[in-house]
């Protein structure tokens, strides 16, 4: 596989907006833990192999256990996952198929406050417009090294 446009290909400034949000939601007080769940989740429904490797490698080097991630896909049948995560994880799937109910919606609040599930909501979005950049550009997979980028 062989990229289509890499990244120092666009034009400067063009994803100032992406990283700026991205900075944003890491200094929140969002779990970087949650965080990089939003992000591995999203990045499955989406298909964003690049994504996948980024968020796996990033959730292993802040202590997530490989049994919980390679379950995500899964969370609702894994007994490890607490209840919050749940919630953002139900949340995650609606958001990205631009669908959220009422009844995630209200399970949400149950953990999280409105500033919170704003939040919550900015990173599920930059994901997503992540993954579908990676995904239009053909990313390469496989060479990311933690922290590299951010």
């Amino acid at each position: 596989m062989e990229a289509r446009i890499k990244f120092e290909d666009v034009n400067k400034g063009a994803l100032d907006g992406l990283f700026k949000t991205g900075m944003y939601v890491k200094k929140s007080g969002l779990d970087p833990i949650l965080g990089e769940l939003i992000k591995f989740r999203a990045s499955q429904i989406n298909d964003c192999a690049f994504c996948l490797d980024m968020h796996w490698k990033d959730a292993i080097q802040l202590g997530e256990k490989e049994q919980r991630l390679y379950s995500l896909s899964a969370w609702r049948e894994c007994p490890y996952y607490t209840e919050e995560e749940r919630a953002v994880l139900a949340y995650t799937e609606e958001t990205t198929a631009m669908n959220v109910s009422d009844e995630t919606f209200n399970n949400l609040a149950k953990y999280f406050d409105k500033a919170q599930i704003a939040d919550i909501t900015l990173a599920i979005v930059t994901i997503n417009s992540w993954n579908m950049l990676n995904r239009a550009f053909h990313t390469v997979p496989g060479g990311y090294v933690p922290g590299s980028l951010g």
